[in-house]
């Protein structure tokens, strides 16, 4: 807990049950977060969230979460809408940001707040957009299916090539909590080709991560995703950086409704940024 900050200000870790309430947060600012996300997101760091109370009630919010000795990503930064502009959420900013030590810090913003990271140290990456639409089903794909608790082990591996930091911990939950249903894409030797999730959300359905070697790979998964969608809206976030990702969802039909920014404080590992066709969620990464 930190010291009382402006008007009285005190920031404190947050438990599941306050991130609810910075869950609803997130949906009024047309976020569109995952029904489940909360549990999968403390899994990885519990002790990575944060909100901001003056006389008890909160008012800011926001996640520092550490995914090993060298990366953090922050997310959720919020400020109740009726409290803004009382140094609120800089002060939140400042003492949950102590959280992530050395380590480089990402994080996707919002368009609004871009320079304002500039300041605080972080540099363009590219930016992400989300499109979103209904995806009408074609051929059933050739192999892709429903990974099972015997995948785990293989996409934990192929997740880690594609991202800056390992997240077993994050995936464990990610890939078995109800209502998430995950895909696996295999090549001819049997080695994953690419692995997606599929979860509903506020409104309609979110895909993340799509990540595949291939353009051919990427749509094979898709085409499994738009099947089990059964006609509901799907959403994804799209690295602009990765072309054919983009002309996949544009021919799919997809509209783009808004855009963030990758933003690092520092380096991050090489990762394959050519496999990432979707980004997992905006607000871990």
């Amino acid at each position: 807990m930190t010291p009382p900050g402006p008007d009285g200000l005190v920031v404190a870790q947050a438990s599941p049950a306050d991130w609810t309430v910075v869950t609803g947060w997130a949906a009024d600012e047309g976020w569109n977060p995952g029904l489940s996300d909360s549990a999968s997101f403390f899994a990885q760091d519990p002790e990575g969230f944060f909100v901001g109370r003056v006389d008890g009630e909160p008012v800011s919010a926001i996640s520092v979460v550490n995914h090993g000795a060298d990366y953090a990503f922050l997310g959720c930064y919020l400020v109740r809408p009726d409290l803004r502009g009382h140094g609120y959420g800089l002060a939140t900013w400042k003492a949950a940001l102590a959280h992530a030590g050395g380590r480089t810090v990402g994080l996707d913003g919002v368009v609004a707040q871009q320079d304002n990271y500039r300041k605080s140290g972080f540099e363009l990456a590219h930016r992400t957009v989300r499109f979103g639409g209904v995806v009408q089903p074609g051929e059933e794909p050739s192999g892709v299916r429903r990974a099972g608790p015997g995948d785990h082990a293989a996409i934990v591996a192929y997740d880690a090539a594609c991202t800056p930091a390992d997240r077993p911990a994050f995936l464990a939950s990610w890939l078995t909590t109800p209502g998430h249903r995950t895909f696996v894409r295999h090549a001819d030797d049997s080695r994953p080709a690419g692995y997606a999730v599929l979860r509903p959300a506020r409104e309609g359905l979110r895909v993340g991560p799509l990540f595949a070697d291939t353009a051919d790979d990427a749509r094979a998964l898709f085409a499994a995703l738009a099947a089990d969608a059964d006609g509901r809206a799907l959403a994804i976030d799209v690295p602009e950086t990765n072309a054919p990702a983009v002309a996949l969802v544009e021919k799919l039909g997809l509209a783009p409704s808004f855009e963030t920014a990758r933003m690092y404080t520092g380096p991050v590992r090489p990762f394959a940024a050519e496999r990432v066709h979707g980004v997992t969620t905006l607000e871990l990464g």
